[in-house]
């Protein structure tokens, strides 16, 4: 398989994914998205075994290994702060660890905060916001792979030609 065979079947492989999570919202079934990506990865990486001009040196071995350990040295920086955001955000509220507030004061201005509560509308639970907040986290990892990995490529000259195939 060529190359931009693979990267065209990466593309169709992610275009159906998008359109199996939409399908998987829609019917409110999560495992027909996780299996399918699991399927996902599972047939890019077959695919990516039989790939014929790959090259692989010393290197891009040096390149991805660089890149994965400074992605790692920022990532866990970012994912830790903002694991400190979600737990100070869930020890605020009352856990039976700290008392209540003293009730308000009636003569005092206060904000006044109305929820609303639409029927219609799925309320948006801790479990939601904890998957959308690991996609946000993923994503994140994923662009700071894919610069770093630039980066040093750039670097050490990984697209540079080589003189021996000149």
């Amino acid at each position: 398989m060529k190359r931009n065979t693979f990267y065209l079947l990466a593309g169709i492989v992610a275009l159906a994914e998008v359109g199996i999570f939409w399908l998987s919202v829609d019917l409110e079934r999560p495992i027909l998205i996780q299996v399918a990506f699991v399927l996902g990865v599972l047939l890019l990486y077959a695919a990516r075994r039989r790939v014929e001009d790959r090259i692989e040196d010393e290197r891009t071995a040096m390149i991805t290994q660089k890149a994965a350990l400074r992605t790692l040295e920022v990532f866990w920086v970012v994912f830790f702060a903002v694991s400190l955001g979600g737990a100070v955000a869930a020890f605020s509220r009352p856990l039976g660890l700290r008392p209540p507030h003293p009730p308000l004061d009636p003569n005092a201005t206060h904000m006044l905060v109305i929820r609303i509560t639409d029927p219609d509308v799925l309320p948006f639970d801790l479990f939601g916001r904890f998957a959308v907040g690991q996609l946000v986290l993923l994503c994140l990892m994923i662009f700071l792979y894919v610069g770093f990995r630039m980066y040093y490529a750039r670097k050490y000259g990984e697209w540079d030609t080589d003189e021996e195939q000149d």
